[in-house]
């Protein structure tokens, strides 16, 4: 008996078994959760469906979430081959690479816009489709990063995109806290994705990192994946309109988060 068992949820973002979503499949799937997941292309759909079929979920379908039509059509498939939501997991991001390491101030319009659209609106745009589905006590959960509310060297355009995503999260829990849906954010430390390869000296941050955390180490995407998986449960049913850190307390250190 699991704390999620008889609950459905879609788990959106995930590319390889390193990514942070892959890691909330794991527990939410641990916990007894019935999952469904996205993939972008046919080269993320051959790394994405054989992880999906290991932990025994069938629905695995395409979705742009850059594209409204995707996503209409994505939305349609989950009510009518999934059915109603639990819960919701957006692990969704993307700048392009050039605007993640220099100076913030050389970023083009055309770049903001495209960080701006993939790594907040997009959150927005799958709560507007997924509410609908969601039964009673349902769960939004997105992923955050300090650079939100930090300036971090190199995180640049996307530290922006996380501040709006942040602020997305509360207005979302405002607008659907009367239909009994709750939203939260995870602001997680530094791990070794494939997202985190493009944030230039990535390297040296988590190391600097690990040496900042209260904890005097860097978090795993399993320890993430088991936030995640309580947020989105009845445990948490309370908890709303949240950013919860998962980055062994590097955040409430005085330390500079950038590198050295």
């Amino acid at each position: 008996m699991g704390f999620l068992d008889g609950k459905k949820g879609l788990i959106l973002g995930v590319a390889n078994n390193k990514s942070i979503a892959w890691g909330v499949a794991e527990a939410c799937h641990r916990e007894g959760a019935e999952l469904g997941f996205n993939y972008l292309g046919e080269q993320l759909e051959r790394r994405v469906r054989p992880l999906a079929e290991t932990l025994g979920a069938s629905f695995v379908e395409p979705l742009d979430v850059a594209d409204d039509a995707s996503l209409d059509a994505f939305f349609e498939r989950v009510a009518r081959d999934f059915g109603k939501l639990d819960f919701l997991v957006h692990s969704i991001a993307y700048a392009n690479k050039d605007t993640l390491k220099g100076a913030f101030h050389t970023t083009t319009r055309e770049d903001f816009h495209l960080a701006l659209d993939i790594s907040a609106y997009s959150f927005i745009a799958c709560a507007q489709r997924a509410a609908p589905l969601m039964n009673e006590g349902g769960a939004m959960v997105t992923m955050s990063y300090l650079g939100a509310v930090r300036a971090v060297p190199n995180y640049n355009v996307m530290g922006v995109a996380k501040a709006a995503l942040e602020a997305s999260v509360r207005y979302l829990a405002q607008d659907l806290g009367p239909s009994g849906i709750r939203v939260n954010a995870i602001s997680a430390g530094p791990i070794r994705t494939l997202a985190a390869s493009a944030v230039g000296d990535f390297r040296k941050l988590m190391e600097k990192s690990a040496r900042g955390a209260m904890l005097k180490r860097n978090v795993t995407q399993e320890e993430v994946g088991n936030v995640a998986a309580f947020l989105v449960s009845d445990l948490a049913s309370g908890v709303t309109g949240e950013v919860h850190y998962v980055d062994g307390g590097f955040h409430i250190g005085a330390g500079d988060p950038g590198v050295e």
